[in-house]
């Protein structure tokens, strides 16, 4: 019980006198710690020396709350929604999911007037089917109970959806639709990447509460493609040790949720090999006027096999990461990507080379620290709008049968979600293409700026 009630309720940034401050409410107390912009060399020692204060809920007599409205602003929450499609996952992580909802979500959605027509998935990809069938006219969101993989599922399916409505080949993904309707996320699963990003904490009252009062943020999303056909949707990727893991993972899933985590990263340790592949990416252009010659010309960049225009390096790596937004979670407080933004029309590209065992692992455990994880000689960065991964070990062909085969295909780690490929994967970035539920947890200036 007294580990509950230290968990943080809500929490983010405001500003106390002329410092902004990161502030957190428990059910015992209000903390905040003065916080700066952080350098994009991360780990500097100022970060520690601020004090955090704090004040005990007991002693809290009463709360004045003052909502400001911007000029122009209309009363009131414009954006709450009256009609909710929902999405249950019973089967994400301790098969909580529909206990979840039941006693803490739906209650909520009652009280707020919002009407919801709920669907409890039976089979995995059961809600991208019901999605890419589903008339949405009727809801002003979708809601999906459950983890990163449930999420992306979701978003995938809307993305799906506003293809068909704009009548555009989904295939055609230079140019993807918006989606039309927004998303809520209720953190269900193991990780809650894509909550905990949203909301900066992980916490299932506080992404209902955003869901209930409308606030929207509007988030960049990747395509997956091969050069003929669109793969998927998805916000992150991981290709070497964090799709392996993932993979040997999903082979034993009869285990319990944690161990199988921790014995699927033990076992991948144990066998840790470097993936020899090519890397082609486009650096991220600087901010231009948005004419219609200019979009043309961006188009034409992206879409283009100039060698003058795409970087590419090539080598042994152990893992390459790929995400469009920073990807908060327990495991990794400050990100995984610490320096991207939710909308800021860009990939973050993290490469690891091929090192020891013993240097691999310091670096996967400055995750969990405030110290820079990139500050490593086999670590490279970088920013861009689109990369494609050509692995350069095994055949480019291989048969239908084969798939299935991990020792045959290259597994990738999308949201949680693994995906088995057999050659060269095209990742863009597409911005702003969806609006997500969530609190503004992205406050800091963007060290990129």
């Amino acid at each position: 019980a007294g580990g509950e009630e230290r968990q943080p309720l809500l929490r983010g940034i405001f500003r106390l006198g002329e410092q902004s401050c990161d502030v957190v409410l428990s059910a015992q107390r209000l903390s905040w710690t003065p916080i700066q912009p952080e350098r994009p060399s991360g780990g500097s020692s100022i970060d520690l020396q601020y004090k955090e204060e704090h004040v005990e809920m007991k002693d809290v007599f009463a709360v004045k709350l003052k909502r400001r409205r911007l000029a122009g602003q209309q009363k009131g929450f414009s954006s709450r929604p009256k009609s909710l499609k929902v999405f249950v996952n019973p089967n994400s992580h301790k098969r909580e999911a529909a206990h979840i909802y039941y006693d803490r979500v739906a209650p909520l959605f009652k009280l707020a007037d919002i009407s919801t027509d709920l669907t409890v998935t039976e089979y995995e990809g059961q809600a991208l089917a019901l999605l890419k069938e589903c008339d949405l006219k009727s809801f002003n969101g979708v809601v999906c109970v459950g983890g990163d993989g449930t999420a992306s599922e979701v978003a995938h399916g809307i993305l799906l959806r506003a293809q068909i409505d704009a009548g555009r080949d989904s295939d055609d993904i230079l140019e993807p639709a918006k989606a039309q309707i927004p998303l809520g996320i209720i953190p269900a699963g193991s990780t809650n990447t894509l909550a905990h990003t949203l909301n900066g904490v992980q916490h299932i009252t506080t992404a209902a509460l955003n869901i209930i009062l409308g606030r929207l943020q509007p988030v960049d999303i990747c395509s997956f493609s091969s050069p003929t056909k669109l793969l998927r949707f998805g916000f992150s990727a991981m290709f070497g040790f964090g799709s392996r893991t993932l993979a040997f993972a999903e082979k034993h899933r009869w285990m319990p949720s944690d161990p199988r985590k921790k014995f699927a990263v033990i076992k991948t340790l144990a066998s840790l090999k470097p993936e020899d592949c090519e890397l082609s990416f486009l650096p991220l252009m600087s901010s231009q006027q948005t004419s219609q010659e200019n979009d043309q010309k961006e188009r034409e960049r992206l879409n283009s096999d100039n060698p003058d225009q795409w970087d590419r390096i090539q080598g042994h790596f152990l893992n390459v990461s790929i995400t469009a937004i920073p990807c908060l979670c327990s495991m990794a407080p400050r990100g995984l990507a610490p320096h991207t933004r939710l909308n800021d029309g860009s990939i973050a590209l993290i490469v690891v080379r091929n090192t020891s065992r013993p240097q691999f692992v310091k670096h996967l455990k400055r995750y969990a620290s405030v110290q820079n994880q990139f500050k490593f000689p086999f670590v490279e960065t970088y920013t861009v709008e689109a990369v494609k991964v050509q692995p350069r070990t095994r055949k480019d062909c291989v048969s239908e049968e084969d798939m299935e085969s991990a020792e045959e295909t290259y597994p990738w780690n999308i949201d949680g979600d693994l995906m088995e490929w057999t050659s060269e994967i095209i990742v863009r970035v597409h911005p702003a293409l969806i609006c997500l539920y969530g609190g503004n947890a992205d406050m800091l200036d963007n060290p990129k700026g």
